[in-house]
């Protein structure tokens, strides 16, 4: 447990607190960030924002429209789909506003855990790991877990950091995911972890640690 700990320190020097985000924003940019690249995510939920900036317009949007502003993030007929119908059942079902259970949440189309645990622990402040690409990779580059499968590094991840902790994993390892500990080419030679890190040291030998 020392070693996440300290990761997790370290890494909040340098990238500071995460700050709230509104649900309905937090719930429909993570389904469209789902298999596709975070500046492809950023464009494409700007573009359907401009257009639809609440649950009540996107539940009436026409599929075409909010396929063509999400053309971006890839996959734009399912997930505009998935999105056109989540905002649906937001309305009907929940009066608008977004659930914040994991089951409620998983229950809507597209949502898995991951995403779910992302609006958990972003827009409501609950405890959850979210594990995506960045959470999986960096935890098991450092060593911090030994997993082949996102599921197993959320679980092993609960295991040794506290729980009142829980909620800065993602957004922490997401900072340090896009900056430093890429998936190629990652920059060791500024990586304030490269001494804990058997992936980095067979990569190269950077005098300056």
């Amino acid at each position: 447990m020392k070693d996440i700990l300290y990761v997790l320190d370290k890494l909040k020097e340098i990238f500071g607190e995460k700050k709230k985000e509104e649900p309905f924003r937090c719930l429909i940019t993570t389904m469209l960030s789902q298999r596709t690249r975070d500046e492809n995510t950023e464009r494409a939920s700007e573009r359907l924002f401009s257009v639809y900036s609440s649950v009540y317009k996107l539940n009436k949007a026409p599929a075409a429209e909010v396929e063509s502003l999400i053309r971006p993030a890839g996959m734009p007929k399912n997930k505009a789909s998935n999105i056109i119908k989540t905002a649906k059942i937001l309305v009907e079902k929940y009066g608008g506003r977004v659930p914040d259970t994991l089951e409620e949440l998983m229950s809507l189309p597209g949502v898995g855990r991951k995403t779910a645990n992302i609006v958990l622990e972003r827009a409501f402040g609950k405890p959850a790991i979210a594990v995506d690409v960045h959470v999986h990779r960096i935890s098991n580059r450092l060593g911090l877990v030994n997993t082949k499968v996102p599921y197993h590094t959320e679980k092993e991840l609960e295991k040794c950091i506290p729980k009142e902790r829980w909620g800065d994993v993602n957004y922490l390892f997401v900072q340090f995911g896009r900056m430093i500990c890429k998936p190629k080419n990652p920059k060791c030679d500024i990586c304030p972890f490269f001494d804990m890190c058997d992936y980095g040291r067979k990569r190269g030998n950077y005098e300056e640690h």
